[in-house]
C-alpha cells in the first residue's frame, strides 16, 4: 500500500509538533498503521549542515545563505532520512505524518527572495526534492496559522526568556513576518489547509485546533 503523506506546517510556537501527535492517535484508533517523521533530524549526520546554518554558523543573518543552497541543507537531511530510516515504513504504513517537510523551504526560503521569483523558486524547489530526490510528496498539507508576535511571545514561553536559545530564523521579526507572507502565498497557490490559531484575539485549545484538521481531513 502507497501511504497517504500528511505535512503539518506553521511557525514555530503554533503546535505543529502536538497537533502531529495528536492526529497520529487518532488515526490509530481508526485501525489505521500510522508512522511520522519530524524535520530537522537534529542530532543526525544528514542535518549536520543544518544545524550549523540555523546556529549562525554560515552568518547571523538567514539571508546569509542563499534560497537555494539553504534548501539544499534541509533537502539532504530529508534525503538521507528517508534512505535511512523512514522508506520502507512510508511504504508499509496507510498514513504518514510529517512535522515540517520540504513545504518548510516552500516557506522559509521563498521570503529570501522577492515575491516575483517565488513561482519560479517553488518549481524548481518542488521538481528538486519530488522530482530528482524521489521524495514523496504530501496529499495534503496543514499550516496551522499563527502571527509573527504570538509566536514570538510563545517561543519566549518556551525558553523561558533566554533569547540565547533561538536560532537565527526565531531571533529575525522581520524574516518571520516575510515567511508568513510566503506562506499564505504557497496556502493559496498549492491548496494548503489553512487553519487558524487564533480566535477572537485568543488562543484556541491544542483540542479545538486538532478536532478542526480532523475534520478537514475526514471529509
Amino acid at each position: 500500500m502507497t501511504a497517504k503523506l500528511i505535512a503539518v506546517e506553521g511557525l514555530d510556537g503554533s503546535g505543529k509538533e502536538t497537533q502531529a501527535r495528536l492526529l497520529r492517535s487518532a488515526l490509530e484508533a481508526r485501525g489505521l498503521r500510522v508512522e511520522s517523521v519530524s524535520f530537522p533530524r537534529y542530532g543526525q549526520s544528514g542535518a549536520v549542515l543544518v544545524e550549523e546554518y540555523l546556529r549562525g554558523d554560515f552568518g547571523a543573518d538567514p539571508e546569509a545563505v542563499n534560497a537555494y543552497a539553504a534548501s539544499s541543507f534541509f533537502a539532504m537531511d530529508r534525503f538521507a532520512s528517508y534512505l535511512r530510516e523512514w522508506k520502507d515504513l512510508y511504504e508499509g504504513c496507510d498514513v504518514f505524518l510529517a512535522d515540517r517537510y520540504v513545504t518548510s523551504n516552500a516557506i522559509h526560503q521563498c521570503s529570501k527572495l522577492p515575491r516575483g521569483e517565488w513561482e519560479s523558486f517553488l518549481l524548481w524547489l518542488f521538481d528538486y526534492e519530488y522530482g530528482k530526490l524521489g521524495l514523496p510528496e504530501p496529499a495534503q498539507v496543514f499550516y496551522l496559522h499563527l502571527g509573527v508576535g504570538d509566536s514570538q511571545r510563545l517561543l519566549d514561553e518556551r525558553y523561558h526568556g533566554d533569547q540565547l536559545r533561538k536560532d537565527i530564523h526565531e531571533h529575525d521579526v522581520e524574516y518571520l513576518r516575510k515567511s508568513q507572507a510566503a506562506a499564505e502565498y504557497c496556502c493559496g497557490r498549492c491548496g494548503w489547509e489553512r487553519v487558524e490559531c487564533m480566535r477572537g484575539g485568543r488562543l484556541r485549545s491544542v483540542e479545538d485546533i486538532h478536532a478542526e484538521i480532523l475534520e478537514r481531513l475526514e471529509s
